[in-house]
């Protein structure tokens, strides 16, 4: 059973631990890792009401960040721990945040590193390159 949860400010540490363990070889790869560097970006990116906590049976297995935009629901996060990933975790909460933009008459916008093999996911639900930069493609779903 998938389900999600608003996050607390005991789920923190959780959180930034599953981010570094899916992202660090992207950091590393892009920009070398400096821990002080990542520890101060991800306090700065964290909104705690913007986090909901994923559950299976009850075990909190990941994490995703959304806010809304002008006309868009942002997904800024969406990580679930490695030893789950390809495992549909991440196919459904994607699939019901689509559903939650929808209902709101939004679509659905995020970005993606551009060696983030994630991108495939997003565009497997449609998702199109809206335009890039250095490092991120931009993403949305009308």
């Amino acid at each position: 059973m998938i389900a999600l949860r608003p996050a607390r400010p005991d789920d923190y540490e959780f959180t930034k631990a599953i981010y570094y363990e899916t992202m660090r070889g992207i950091i590393e790869q892009l920009f070398g890792w400096d821990r002080e560097r990542e520890d101060r970006k991800f306090a700065a990116q964290f909104k705690l009401e913007q986090v909901r906590i994923i559950t299976v049976d009850g075990r909190d297995v990941g994490w995703i960040q959304t806010w809304p935009m002008d006309d868009s629901l942002y997904l800024g996060q969406l990580y679930v721990v490695p030893a789950l990933q390809r495992r549909g975790i991440g196919t459904e909460i994607l699939t019901r945040l689509i559903a939650e933009a929808r209902a709101q008459g939004k679509a659905m916008t995020l970005s993606v590193v551009k060696i983030n093999p994630a991108r495939k996911l997003y565009e497997a639900h449609g998702f199109r390159i809206t335009h890039d930069d250095e490092y991120k493609y931009h993403m949305r779903l009308d």
